[in-house]
């Protein structure tokens, strides 16, 4: 059976467009760009306006795909918006080609630097800077070439992302080919004053000691066939206990030849988990850290918070609807995850924590005319911490 055509978008299906233009400061500097790079001055479509088409495709679900996009953009109200003339596939397309994703890269810390803690406490002092790291796929075409995945029928990209847990918000994020390494890209986007949690996929001995280089400490899952030497037996507290740890040792790390990529011992712990593995053994982890003097307990919790960067994840590709690609460009799909990252961190702005399903979905019921804005505001205002 042949498709049913989709109903044509209209004006009164895009509402509260007006908070678009509180984005007009922040893409500013997005148009000087286009505008500097506009040689032969016929360029119609602008980065900033580009970038606010995407963005209303994350804030609204009746927006589903570039002609949706695209369709939306011959509306008065979106034209008014977002400062941009009825715009054709043709020019979609090859805006995620040609604009620099650096651009929002940079914007991308701005927006993470406004963004204040969510958790505080003893617990959140020591653990400052807890930064929970690593990757996800995102499918791709097959024609997609530069996604080199498992093999020319299976493409996908990769996007690395540094989450400030006690911000509960991403604060650095790069876009590969799947098969692209982990830990190189860790490597090149290292933060002073971090505490980087990263699960075995990173136990890389030489990048331990460059977190240690940039001034940054790590917990770490070593792989269970590690090797070290103990240099000191630690003591368990009761609370130590309490948590899982079974032991607390400074080592050594590696053998004769893995061990020189470091210069300092670390501690390395054993956690039980509570659970059991497929033979129904107990699950233990192998967690190295360089913090010394950090509470045994509280390297077990640093660890269990690195869960929170695939919560983000899940959030992103499922809720906020990033895992469907608008661009086969490796510079395309790079521009559409910074505002897929963009529309999150403005979210956490707007209500003071983590974006959640229902935050979102009274959003785009505002943008659907479905909830007035003063129904928006009372969601909003009950959302945010109160002041003590």
């Amino acid at each position: 059976m042949a498709a049913q055509p989709r109903t044509p978008i209209q004006d009164k299906d895009l509402q509260g467009l007006k908070y678009f233009q509180l984005l007009a400061p922040l893409l500013e500097r997005l148009h000087d760009d286009a505008t500097a790079r506009d040689r032969a001055g016929n360029r119609r479509l602008f980065y900033d306006q580009y970038a606010c088409l995407l963005l209303l495709f994350f804030f609204n679900p009746i927006l589903k795909s570039l002609r949706g996009i695209q369709q939306a953009s011959a509306l008065d109200k979106v034209q008014r918006r977002c400062g941009c003339p009825r715009v054709s596939r043709g020019s979609l397309s090859e805006a995620g080609r040609v604009f620099d994703p650096e651009l929002l890269h940079a914007l991308i810390g701005d927006l993470a630097a406004q963004n204040l803690p969510i958790v505080r406490g003893k617990e959140a002092e020591a653990l400052r800077g807890l930064t929970a790291v690593d990757g996800s796929l995102l499918p791709a075409l097959p024609k997609m070439a530069w996604a080199l995945w498992l093999d020319p029928q299976h493409r996908a990209a990769k996007m690395h992302v540094h989450f400030d847990v006690l911000k509960g918000v991403p604060i650095e994020a790069t876009v590969t080919a799947a098969n692209d390494s982990e830990a190189k890209q860790l490597r090149a986007t290292l933060q002073a004053q971090r505490l980087y949690v990263i699960d075995c996929g990173y136990a890389d001995y030489q990048l331990f000691q460059d977190i240690v280089d940039a001034r940054s400490d790590f917990i770490g899952r070593l792989r269970d066939n590690a090797v070290w030497t103990v240099v000191e037996e630690r003591p368990l507290t009761a609370e130590a206990r309490a948590a899982g740890v079974r032991s607390d040792r400074i080592v050594w790390l590696g053998g004769p030849q893995s061990g020189r990529a470091f210069a300092q011992p670390v501690r390395v712990l054993e956690v039980d988990t509570g659970k059991t593995d497929a033979q129904g053994r107990p699950e233990v982890l192998l967690l190295a850290t360089s913090c010394l003097e950090l509470p045994a307990e509280l390297v077990a919790l640093g660890y269990r918070f690195r869960w929170t960067v695939e919560l983000f994840f899940r959030w992103l590709k499922c809720i906020l609807g990033c895992r469907h690609l608008l661009a086969n460009s490796h510079n395309g799909v790079t521009i559409q995850v910074y505002l897929a990252i963009i529309a999150s961190l403005l979210i956490s702005l707007w209500v003071g924590r983590k974006p959640t399903v229902r935050t979102l979905e009274m959003l785009q019921f505002y943008f659907t005319g479905w909830a007035t804005e003063e129904e928006l505001m009372a969601h909003l205002d009950k959302l945010k911490p109160r002041v003590q």
